[in-house]
């Protein structure tokens, strides 16, 4: 697997595990931690705790994938998150920026920003024009897997919404072929293969059990020959599996941080960064010897 080289940096894949640090811009995020209220200088402000407590990329998204969230058009959606990637380009110019969105009107004014990674977490499907704009800007792009249903939400009181799973015959080789279907959409826009990054979805139109599965299995999409992004962090199987809500998480989310190292997690994406950046040293300490 070809190293990755962005902003004058090389991820190296396999020789350890990258830290994404998650920044919503975004008034109703499940896990509470929301900057839609705070101006760019707070955002950036966190920004440079996240780098100093080990994160190597800032993910910075202002639609929540909440569930149960109300979808937001890409003229707010850039409102919100292009201050922010200014901020953080300007003062922290070595610092890798992504953008989660799924619109190609976003990660374009995103990019021209000055970021360096669109995060997808419709894989490409949402909108048939971002292909294109990755292709056109030559930077690496996250293929997640979803086959969530914004109607099918369970709500349960102290621990969140959660979607309910979708229908799998088999879940395993199911994913890997809906990503692999994302996979195609990419290089056929002309998205080079070693810019591509895999992320399952963790969370998306999964039961518990399947997340978890998921979560223990993930050797298998990383034989898929792509780096994989993992994104468990405070996520509602955590929450359901121990009884806890989102503010509670941090011990299930470094629970399934290791296991998915262990695996071949190439980037783990977190709220929590100076934990989870202590859980992927050790866990880099004893399984990339």
């Amino acid at each position: 697997m070809l190293p990755l080289s962005i902003n004058n940096q090389t991820l190296a894949w396999g020789e350890r595990t990258y830290v994404m640090g998650i920044l919503n811009a975004t008034p109703d995020s499940f896990s509470g931690d929301g900057l839609y209220a705070q101006n760019a200088q707070n955002a950036l402000a966190q920004a440079h705790q996240f780098v100093e407590d080990g994160a190597d990329i800032l993910d910075v998204g202002g639609e929540s994938t909440r569930p149960g969230s109300e979808p937001v058009d890409a003229d707010e959606e850039i409102r919100r998150v292009i201050p922010i990637i200014c901020a953080i380009a300007e003062e922290m110019p070595k610092t890798l920026i992504s953008v989660d969105t799924y619109k190609a009107s976003v990660a374009e004014a995103a990019l021209a920003a000055g970021a360096h990674i669109v995060n997808d977490v419709w894989g490409l499907r949402a909108d048939s024009e971002l292909a294109s704009v990755v292709a056109k800007f030559d930077c690496p792009v996250i293929l997640m897997h979803n086959r969530s249903n914004p109607a099918s939400v369970e709500v349960r009181e102290k621990l969140g919404n959660a979607f309910i799973g979708a229908e799998y015959g088999n879940l395993l080789e199911e994913v890997k072929a809906e990503l692999l279907e994302s996979v195609e959409i990419a290089e056929q826009a002309g998205v080079k293969s070693e810019s591509i990054i895999l992320d399952p979805g963790i969370g998306f139109g999964k039961t518990i059990e399947e997340n978890l599965e998921l979560n223990n299995r993930l050797n298998e999409i990383r034989a898929l020959g792509y780096p994989v992004l993992l994104g468990p962090s405070r996520k509602s199987f955590i929450g359901y599996t121990l009884d806890l809500p989102a503010d509670q998480r941090v011990e299930g989310t470094a629970a399934s941080v290791a296991i998915g190292i262990a695996r071949g997690a190439d980037i783990i994406r977190v709220h929590d960064v100076k934990e989870m950046t202590r859980i992927v040293r050790m866990t880099d300490a004893i399984v990339r010897r």
